[in-house]
């Protein structure tokens, strides 16, 4: 039997009577290449080109010598719109309707892209792109991102030759956790580290090493950012730039921005400036505290955005000096809107806004202002700066308005496009990216991949925009679903378009959720309401929703948000169990699969041997667990031999520590933590005999989006005890955790009061 049943040679006895054949090379081979750049919680104004006064030099090169698109939208949240970007297919059809951290038990929400849908990568590495990506991902189910996997939804199984970046959906820029192809691995050992500098660092190196040695084959690289998520971090000297930059506050820049748009065309002369937002105050009722938080937030922002358009200027210029530039298709977007999740007066942690805990603003600025921005900071800025970035548009990411969907995209191929600077205005979505670059690389998109049968593409390709300034938009009708609320926008048979949306108040009845129309064509920033005008247009567009969502499969409609994150155990997760025991030394663990500690009465149960020597006791030293970062977990370590724990609760520390060293030999460490309502003490014994105890104030039950270690402390210090990662220096035989309790109906109740304050 051939091992190659398509083989069209002949097979003699022996060579000389045989007839050899090789199977034609890949016809993408020779192709343009691709660099798609993501950054993250970008708003529509925030991009110099776009409006703002922010510094984005390198992108608005591009867009100089390409195109800027105005009518750009995405899903308004971070996972479904790459999942869009990645597949070409709406976010519900392909298993992604939230982020990748939940799975409701629902085909629209797993956590991972359907195998129904190939990705671009998948279908451009068949037609012989080299393909890789670089930064964020965060389109894998968070369960499965531990080394035990499985990895049947990391990069590298949904197409891709090689990945550096993260897979959650967030991360410390200085501190990051960093995954590289099917394995986590420590961050570089520099101590001016920068995650935005490493991944281009990383893309650079890939691309050299394929035009080195096979100039022929074309590459896709997908560059996601961490930026401009929070926490807003950047090099000192980028943050010294901004000092004092936005005093002024974000009334008075929102409206230059606005002016500036339209001055630039990227929004219509006589659009309406949307009012704030709800919820937002003006500036001049916040307290002289208040806005100096508010500056500094801001100033962390733009310094971070400043420092990733240079990051993608040094990719751009070693294109360039290459000759790979203009047959390079480049196009730099953002996922959705300026983020909310700062709230409305800002937050030096974003983990008080997720736990519902309010900041002291006058403690901060007086003790630790200079922080914001830098590696002792996860910062998000207020919502009047985060409005003034989606300018001149309503609410934010999450919603399905302007403000959550409508977002900036550069497109830059000087060997494809002849336009240099214009600016387009056709409707477009994150479908149709997927579909354009499959376009011009001429790649097929078969109905069966690797023996599954394929959902259509949704998107169309946006080749005609490209050439055509009056091009008809690539297709004439796209739904919005974001965590209840909804949106429509259609074309009506005289070209003219409309949208139909409405704001949902999580836990309400859909149908009392108030729908109001809008003519874009006539409205950009949709605040016209004509609803009570137009009721039976206002019918069809939302009947038209109700159609949409039956076959792109966006029912049931699910407005549960922050609950998702600590759902039931279900089997075949590491959460089937209320026992986690670990064999050090092991991989970093995310903390998606890490122990539920947060607000639940545990256990942590260590077996060590401490080493001896001549001083004997006393020379014990390292961290035995640690989790979460500087602002949000925990470290259990020895230092001296005294064994000693502390819990980081969003800018509080609290330390409970062992008075005596441990003598040589192997001991059993107990740290135990009982919940009293908010609060909670934390209990250290050694050999069964109490050595510490004492009171933890402020109880956390969200510890962050980092994950733990056994044996060290991988990620930011948690203290500045000792200098990470500070590994232990004896044995540690077992490390176990048992969780003795339930998440409580209290629990619950305060998480949903937590989404109604996002409201």
């Amino acid at each position: 039997m051939l091992s190659e049943p398509g083989f069209e040679g002949r097979i003699g006895r022996t060579h000389h009577d045989s007839q050899p054949w090789w199977p034609p090379p890949p016809t993408g081979l020779g192709g343009s290449n691709v660099v798609m750049v993501v950054l993250d919680d970008t708003g529509f104004a925030h991009l110099n080109c776009y409006g703002s006064t922010l510094a984005t030099p390198h992108i608005d090169a591009l867009a100089a010598g390409g195109l800027r698109y105005t009518n750009f939208h995405t899903t308004a949240l971070c996972s479904p719109t790459r999942a869009c970007l990645l597949s070409g297919r709406n976010h519900h059809a392909v298993g992604m309707r939230g982020v990748s951290n939940w799975n409701t038990g629902f085909p629209h929400m797993r956590g991972g892209i359907t195998p129904r849908a190939a990705t671009v990568a998948e279908l451009l590495r068949a037609h012989g792109y080299a393909t890789y990506a670089a930064g964020k991902w965060h389109l894998a189910p968070m369960e499965e991102t531990s080394a035990a996997g499985p990895h049947t939804n990391w990069p590298l199984q949904k197409g891709f030759d090689k990945f550096y970046g993260f897979l959650q959906g967030e991360s410390d820029q200085f501190h990051p956790e960093l995954t590289r192809d099917n394995h986590h691995i420590d961050r570089p050992d520099q101590g001016d580290y920068h995650f935005s500098e490493d991944i281009v660092d990383q893309s650079i190196g890939w691309v050299r090493d394929l035009v080195s040695v096979r100039p022929d084959r074309p590459f896709f690289l997908y560059l996601a950012f961490g930026a401009m998520h929070s926490p807003h971090q950047a090099p000192q000297h980028y943050l010294d730039r901004w000092k004092g930059k936005f005093d002024e506050g974000y009334d008075v820049w929102r409206e230059r921005w606005y002016q500036r748009q339209v001055e630039l065309g990227v929004v219509p002369a006589g659009t309406t400036q949307a009012p704030r937002n709800p919820g937002v105050p003006a500036w001049d009722d916040l307290s002289a505290n208040q806005q100096t938080f508010a500056c500094r937030l801001q100033e962390a922002f733009a310094a971070m955005l400043e420092h990733t358009d240079d990051q993608i200027g040094r990719l751009t210029a070693f294109l360039r000096d290459h000759g790979l530039l203009d047959d390079t298709l480049v196009m730099v977007l953002s996922d959705n809107g300026a983020s909310r999740e700062g709230g409305p007066l800002g937050v030096m942690d974003e983990f008080s806004f997720f736990n519902g805990m309010g900041e002291d603003i006058d403690r901060i600025v007086a003790d630790r202002l200079d922080d914001i921005g830098g590696p002792h900071s996860h910062s998000n800025y207020p919502w009047g700066w985060a409005q003034a970035g989606n300018s001149p548009l309503r609410w934010y990411k999450q919603n399905t308005y302007g403000g959550g969907v409508r977002d900036p995209l550069v497109v830059h191929w000087p060997a494809g496009i002849g336009a240099r600077g214009e600016v387009r205005h056709q409707f477009c979505h994150a479908v149709d990216i997927a579909a354009t670059v499959l376009d011009i690389a001429g790649a097929p998109v078969p109905d069966v991949v690797a023996g599954v049968e394929q959902i259509p593409l949704h998107g169309r390709s946006l080749a005609a925009t490209f050439a055509d300034g009056n091009a008809p938009p690539p297709r004439r009708v796209q739904y919005f679903e974001q965590m209840g609320h909804r949106g429509i926008w259609a074309l009506d048979d005289d070209g003219r378009a409309w949208k139909a949306t409405t704001y949902h108040h999580a836990g309400h009845p859909y149908d009392d959720d108030e729908w109001e129309l809008f003519c874009l064509s006539d409205d950009f920033s949709e605040c016209h309401d004509l609803a009570a005008e137009r009721p039976a247009k206002l019918r069809e567009m939302v009947d038209l929703w109700w159609a949409q969502a039956g076959e792109m499969g966006v029912l049931p409609l699910d407005d549960r948000t922050i609950e998702l994150f600590s759902a039931a155990p279900r089997p075949g997760t590491p959460h089937a169990r209320t026992t986690y025991e670990y064999l050090a030394p092991i991989a970093h663990i995310p903390s998606d699969v890490c122990p539920p500690l947060g607000g639940r009465n545990w256990t942590l149960t260590i077996d060590v041997t401490v080493p001896g020597g001549a001083a004997g006791a006393g020379e014990a030293q390292g961290v035995l667990y640690a989790r979460g970062t500087h602002s949000v977990g925990h470290t259990l370590y020895l230092k001296d031999g005294r064994l000693t724990f502390r819990y980081n609760a969003l800018g509080d520390s609290y330390v409970v520590g062992g008075p005596a060293p441990l003598a040589p030999g192997e001991h059993t460490l107990v740290a135990a933590f009982t919940r009293d309502g908010d609060a909670g003490r934390l209990s250290l014994t050694v050999d069964g005999e109490p050595v510490a105890a004492g009171p933890i104030p402020k109880l956390v039950r969200m510890l962050g989006s980092t994950g733990l270690d056994i044996g060290r402390d991988a990620m930011s210090p948690k203290t500045t005890d000792y200098d990470a990662p500070f590994p232990f220096n004896g044995t540690i035989n077992r490390a176990c955790f048992q969780i003795h309790s339930r998440r409580s109906t209290a629990d619950v109740e305060a998480q949903a009061k937590m989404e109604f304050s996002r409201e």
